[in-house]
């Protein structure tokens, strides 16, 4: 099996609330990657691990609480086992611009251009998704998709020329 077929078929078997929480997570670790500051790679690797987790408990603790809001009663405990064993695609698709910048690093990369490159990977990244999502339209549509998708990590590589 190759890598392309491995990677279709891991995300044909995910959901869309996975998918969400993937983009999500690639564009706030971006941001992260961006605004932190650490001395280290590793450092900076454990900030943006550290927020995408903040994220995943506050958004699973807020699903838990508005559907006992909605539904008027607790939770069922498969309910909330759910929700606590869901929704981790936020933290595990932002591993390898996270790798990315330790490896850079690790190779004698100064920390500026670890991070560029960990957000070029986040862009590739959320292109690739942005291609993925568009499987079904026509191909104009197809390619918005993925300058949408593709222009998230864009604006962070132009903060992190721009600003650093």
């Amino acid at each position: 099996m190759t890598v392309r077929s491995r990677l279709r078929f891991r995300l044909r078997h995910e959901t869309a609330e996975g998918t969400a929480a993937g983009v999500y997570g690639l564009i706030v670790g971006s941001s992260v990657l961006l605004t932190a500051h650490a001395e280290t790679a590793y450092k900076l690797d454990i900030i943006v691990i550290v927020t995408l987790t903040i994220y995943w408990v506050a958004e699973r603790y807020a699903k838990i609480v508005a559907e006992r809001i909605h539904e008027g009663h607790r939770p069922a405990w498969h309910v909330v086992r759910e929700q606590l064993t869901g929704g981790w695609e936020i933290i595990s698709l932002t591993v390898l611009p996270l790798l990315t910048l330790l490896l850079a690093t690790a190779l004698g990369a100064g920390l500026s251009l670890a991070i560029l490159l960990a957000l070029i990977c986040s862009t590739i990244l959320l292109g690739a998704v942005g291609w993925y999502m568009g499987s079904q339209l026509e191909p104009a549509e197809r390619a918005v998709s993925t300058l949408v998708a593709t222009a998230f990590g864009v604006v962070m590589i132009a903060l992190k020329i721009l600003l650093h």
